[in-house]
């Protein structure tokens, strides 16, 4: 099977890659791909029978070694766990890619008070637990690095129904801009990408329950 993408074959030849959210849908997506560019990859979810599901499934297709690590990132004991196994398996993290996150589609007034607190520990709470673990170690190691954060349209423009993950997503935009500037000199570079929907499982059955 021949992936086509943007980069040239072994543009991330000896680069690792962890990926949160790695197991499914759009981090299984990108995760394929930077594989397929010789990346070294790290898979975490808190399913690690998908995991390595998943990463058998990509090393199949593309040769290269994927690690699969079960990671609740609300936990910050599972995140260091996670940049521990990883770095033990690959000797270095080059990449952070915060994909994983959590979503409730609901009048906001429906929302008790601890599915709020759900989507903000995991989208907000969470991808900071990630930045900081592996941004204080890259900053001891004296190693260049790039976070790549996934945010959504709605982070710019606010949105009805969402409200939680838009909170969560803004700030995590927040956090990219502000850490771009102060960590630049350390050369670690953040950036925030924001796709529009995509048609995986996941998504699809909270934006579109039942018969919608």
């Amino acid at each position: 099977m021949e992936i086509k993408g943007a980069l040239q074959a072994d543009a991330l030849k000896g680069k690792t890659v962890v990926i949160t959210g790695g197991g499914t849908g759009l981090g299984k997506a990108m995760g394929t791909y930077f594989s397929t560019l010789g990346a070294n990859l790290v898979i975490s979810s808190r399913k690690i029978e998908v995991l390595q599901k998943t990463a058998d499934e990509i090393t199949a297709l593309t040769g290269n070694p994927v690690l699969a690590v079960a990671c609740d990132i609300r936990n910050i004991e599972e995140v260091e766990n996670l940049y521990a196994q990883s770095e033990a398996r690959f000797g270095k993290v080059d990449v952070l890619l915060n994909n994983a996150a959590g979503n409730f589609i609901s009048p906001t007034e429906r929302l008790s008070a601890n599915a709020f607190s759900t989507v903000i520990d995991i989208v907000l709470k969470g991808t900071a637990h990630c930045t900081l673990t592996f941004g204080k170690n890259w900053i001891k190691n004296k190693q260049q690095a790039n976070v790549l954060n996934i945010i959504t349209t709605y982070a710019f423009t606010g949105s009805g129904y969402v409200v939680p993950s838009a909170i969560a997503k803004g700030g995590v935009m927040t956090m990219t801009r502000s850490l771009a500037v102060e960590w630049g000199k350390y050369g670690i570079r953040h950036n925030a990408i924001a796709p529009g929907p995509f048609p995986t499982k996941g998504a699809w059955d909270r934006l579109l329950p039942g018969e919608l």
